[in-house]
Formats: structure tokens, sequence, C-alpha cells
């Protein structure tokens, strides 16, 4: 039998391995917990992440269709007012310048190898009633087949005197002036004239024609 301090000490020793092992337990379990916390909290910030940017991807298509659909809007809007200005522009035209009385003065050119138009000028019955000055770009687009009206007016029926005067540049590039006349009879309804600048080859020299349109 062993002595009653040596049973005591026996005592201890169980009594000390059983905290040791019941701590040690304890900090596994902890540990153990505070794992899963980590686990859970990542897990919910992935999820929140997700969430954050599944918003921000709905907000963004939300705004872009918005965007789109007022750009719609837009585009309606602004055909809507060009439509409407070309049918005020007509009526005007109509209320100014009736079917009866009305006359129009277009010009044209072709080729325009021989006369680089700079400006041209209309005389009706020995009274100016058009002098226009050319751009570069205007001339250039009567030379791509461009028709430009000069000038629309009113005239009672009867024989009416045209004076047309060109100015610009001839052969050589030379300052070049010349003018062109016709008499035309003015009825019932529109009347269109076309004044025509073309190249005179075998002359080499510009050639400027006034005709009526059928």
């Amino acid at each position: 039998m062993l002595p009653t301090r040596s049973r005591r000490v026996e005592v201890t020793i169980n009594n000390n391995r059983m905290v040791t092992n019941a701590a040690a337990i304890a900090v596994l379990w902890l540990a153990g917990m505070l794992v899963a916390l980590a686990q859970g909290a990542a897990i919910v910030d992935q999820d929140a992440v997700a969430a954050s940017a599944a918003a921000g991807e709905t907000a963004k298509a939300q705004a872009d269709g918005q965007f789109r659909s007022l750009d719609e809007d837009v585009q309606s809007l602004k055909k809507e007012v060009l439509d409407l200005n070309r049918d005020l522009f007509l009526l005007e035209e109509e209320l100014l310048f009736p079917a009866n009385s009305q006359v129009a003065f277009f010009i044209s050119m072709d080729v325009g190898e021989y006369f680089e138009l700079d400006s041209v000028s209309l005389q009706i019955d020995g009274k100016e009633v058009a002098n226009y000055l050319y751009t570069e770009r205007e001339a250039s687009a009567l030379l791509r087949g461009g028709v430009h009206r000069v000038h629309m007016g009113n005239l009672k029926v009867g024989d009416h005197e045209l004076i047309a005067v060109f100015t610009g540049k001839g052969p050589h590039v030379r300052d070049y002036r010349r003018g062109a006349t016709m008499t035309f009879n003015k009825g019932i309804g529109a009347k269109y004239v076309e004044m025509e600048i073309s190249d005179r080859v075998a002359k080499q020299q510009p050639e400027f024609m006034i005709r009526e349109w059928e």
C-alpha cells in the first residue's frame, strides 16, 4: 500500500492532467469556432459582393435603357421639328408666291473647265432682282450636278425680259464677265427658267444658255 503522501501526489498529477486535457479541448473547440466564423464571414462577404455587383449591373442596365429611350425621344422630336419647318416653309411659299404668278430662276453647270463661277446677277424688265455671290463650296456643288435656285418671285401674265450677268474666272484664269438675255412669256401657272453654264470645247470658251422648263 502506497503511503498517503504518494497517493495525494498521484491524485494531484491526475487532476492536473485532466485540467490540461480539458484546457486543450477548450482551445481546440475555440479554434474550431473561430475558423467556422471566419469561413462564414468570408461566405457572407462573397455573397455581399456578388449582390452588390448584381445590383450595380441592374442599375447600369436601367440607366442605359433610360438614356436610349431619351435619345430616341430626342431624335423623334428633331424629326417632327424638321417636318414642321418644311411644311411651314412650303406654306409660306404658297402664300407669298401663288402658282398663278410664281416664277423661279435656277442655275446649273456642266463640266466647268473653262469657267469658274463667282457670282450671278439677274434683272427682270430692267430691274435687278438678285445678286448672288458663290462660295467655293457652293460652286463645287454646282460642278457635281447641283442646281441652285437664284430667285423666286411673282410676275404678271405677259412677256418679260431676263438679263443674267455671270462673273468669274475664264480661260487661263482671267477675269471673265458675260451676259445672256432671254424674253419669255408668263402665262397662267408657275414658270421655271434655268440658266446653264457649259463648256464649248471647240472654242475653249464657256457657254451661257437660258431655257424654260417644260
